[in-house]
């Protein structure tokens, strides 16, 4: 019988500020830029975490991930990041690019819910709460299949951890969380193939 395969040491982080996040601004799938502040976020996970030994560094293809990992890269002497659709911010669907301001007016309802991040929110022409969430967890199983015993490190979004921080504590997609993971917060995980696990 063959012996299971060592689970992946995984470090999960939300990227470096933007313009938007200080405006209030949904980003989903566009493209935002990390600013000055995102950078030195971006820096200051080096400090944190340069003594964790990554080999390699997973990032959402998003600009403002992109952007965080490129410059832990390259701090660390790590190859370039990886690049996985799978870790990409949820499709907000036609409020991206919306300040909150105007959608008080445009919609206040739907506002409130963003505001306090529900799950269940309905967007529309974005994703659903569920195929979001599938494909967030099929990322991670991707993860511990392909780099088993490695530790990593995967720059990611907000709302993304929101879903792994309700997978690895047991509660149901729809449950509301009372945080928000801020800018180059992390999060431990193992992972295997099948298994995701908190550390």
């Amino acid at each position: 019988m063959k012996a299971a395969s060592p689970p992946a040491h995984v470090c999960i982080a939300r990227h470096g500020e933007t313009d938007w996040n200080v405006a209030g601004i949904l980003q989903g799938w566009l493209d935002v830029k990390i600013n000055d502040q995102g950078r030195r976020q971006a820096y200051e996970l080096v400090a944190a975490l340069g003594q964790a030994k990554f080999s390699l560094i997973c990032s959402s293809p998003l600009s403002r991930s992109l952007e965080t990992a490129e410059i832990i890269a390259r701090a660390l002497r790590l190859p370039p990041p990886v690049c996985l659709d799978g870790l990409k911010e949820r499709n907000f669907g036609m409020i991206q690019g919306v300040p909150k301001a105007e959608l008080a007016e445009l919609n206040p309802v739907l506002l409130q819910q963003i505001m306090s991040r529900n799950p269940a929110t309905d967007f529309e022409q974005g994703e659903t709460m569920d195929e979001f969430a599938d494909r967030i967890i099929a990322a991670l199983h991707f993860i511990g299949r392909h780099y088993p015993g490695q530790r990593v490190l995967v720059i990611t979004h907000g709302w993304v951890m929101d879903v792994i921080t309700r997978h690895v504590a047991g509660l149901p997609r729809s449950a509301m969380l009372n945080m928000k993971r801020k800018n180059g917060e992390t999060l431990w995980l193992e992972l295997t193939g099948h298994s995701i696990k908190p550390v």
